[in-house]
């Protein structure tokens, strides 16, 4: 693999890549069914941005308004009509058993000239679902398309099949790499359980105390247009929902919101503050993490509180870890449920019982939690930087500013 040199070899690859519609690769194969009322169909959608099949549970023939079903088959290209807009487009397992979808779903068989392994990678990038964008047609929502036919047309330059091969064998030694970071981070947060599980167990039967009586528990920002016609405005950052997760922060995209300078002071973050979730499904209950100060400046959503500890004789990283593990049952016991929104509320949270254990006990805790998490976000930072490390290579070699000599 080198940077374009100019040489005869480089060369020869360069001339046999080949623009053309994507007719020249594919070949629609769309097998229909009639759905029989006596029969259950495994059913199975498409995933946006190129992430593969979404698996749903068997549908009844009895129970569908549709007459006929596709039948997905494996090894095929499929994407959604209705979502192609969104890259919902993919190759299907070698080995997917028998399914169904829609016939919003087509179906493509390769020639030849094609590797479907090739094809999987093409369905992951930026330039296909740009190119499927282009070929949605309609009026507004749901009326927005991409037929076959135009599918079809959609013009790309494609390599030569041996080239096709070697960029997967390629890729696919960094996706290997991917998925090894991505099962050690996996089996670090089975251990984060295992110990979480440890913890609850060993401190069973301790005396507790209620949240509120050694924390200072505050609700968020709730946004106001009154606000907005305040003088004294200033934008900060705020984290959502979305930001706080279990016993760790998202922080790779964090809003901004304008209030005033006084209820920015007031709910400024400090080092050491738990972030719990108010709402959302109700196992995601009180889930959160400490803020270690990333961000300056920073508030938080009326949806998110912060849990500030004022007795010295509670460590913050314990409080956290308590919530996340044994908290995480109580409360979705103590939860309330909504149509589809369960929460819980500042008095729920309020009376959180906490064991009321020696600091150096909480600290040894904590520690050997802290310890798992660093660990496991390491590596998920190395996976994340390895993503868009492949991204930028996929994107090189298609458009040939790295080749690979064959």
């Amino acid at each position: 693999m080198s940077n374009p040199t100019g040489n005869d070899s480089v060369a020869r690859v360069q001339e046999g890549w080949v623009r053309g519609p994507l007719a020249r690769f594919l070949t629609p194969n769309v097998e229909t069914v009639d759905v029989d009322p006596e029969q259950k169909y495994p059913t199975v959608g498409v995933l946006n941005r190129g992430r593969g099949l979404l698996y749903r549970e068997p549908v009844a023939g009895s129970s569908t308004s549709y007459k006929k079903f596709n039948r997905i088959g494996p090894g095929v290209l499929v994407y959604s009509r209705l979502k192609a807009f969104e890259g919902a487009i993919t190759i299907t397992p070698d080995d997917l058993p028998e399914s169904f979808a829609s016939q919003e779903f087509p179906t493509f068989s390769f020639t030849p000239t094609a590797d479907p392994e090739f094809f999987r990678i093409l369905t992951t990038t930026q330039l296909m679902w740009n190119a499927l964008q282009g070929a949605s047609k309609g009026m507004g929502g749901r009326r927005e398309r991409v037929k076959p036919v135009d599918f079809l047309n959609i013009s790309m330059a494609i390599p030569p099949l041996p080239v096709q091969r070697q960029i997967v064998e390629v890729i696919g030694a960094v996706d290997e790499q991917i998925s090894a970071l991505d099962a050690e981070a996996d089996a670090l947060d089975e251990l984060w359980w295992a110990l979480g599980r440890e913890m609850v167990v060993a401190v069973k039967g301790e005396r507790t105390v209620a949240l509120a009586s050694f924390c200072d528990i505050s609700g968020g920002l709730t946004k106001n247009k009154k606000d907005l016609e305040q003088p004294d405005l200033v934008e900060v950052p705020y984290l959502r929902v979305a930001n706080v997760h279990r016993h760790h922060l998202n922080l790779s995209e964090v809003a901004t919101i304008q209030t005033t300078q006084a209820k920015a002071a007031k709910l400024r973050l400090r080092r050491g503050d738990v972030l719990m979730n108010e709402g959302g499904d109700r196992d995601k209950l009180g889930r959160g993490h400490v803020w270690e100060g990333q961000i300056p400046d920073c508030i938080h959503q009326n949806h998110v509180f912060r849990v500030r500890v004022t007795d010295q004789s509670f460590d913050s990283y314990f409080v956290s870890a308590w919530g996340n593990t044994f908290g995480r049952i109580w409360f979705e016991t103590f939860g309330t449920q909504t149509t589809g929104i369960a929460s819980i509320n500042r008095a729920t949270l309020s009376r959180f019982p906490v064991p009321d254990v020696p600091l150096s006990v909480q600290r040894d805790w904590a520690g050997r939690l802290g310890v798992v998490v660093k660990t496991m976000d390491s590596l998920r930072d190395q996976e994340e930087s390895l993503r868009a490390t492949r991204a930028s290579l996929v994107s090189g070699l298609l458009d040939q500013s790295i080749t690979i000599d064959v």
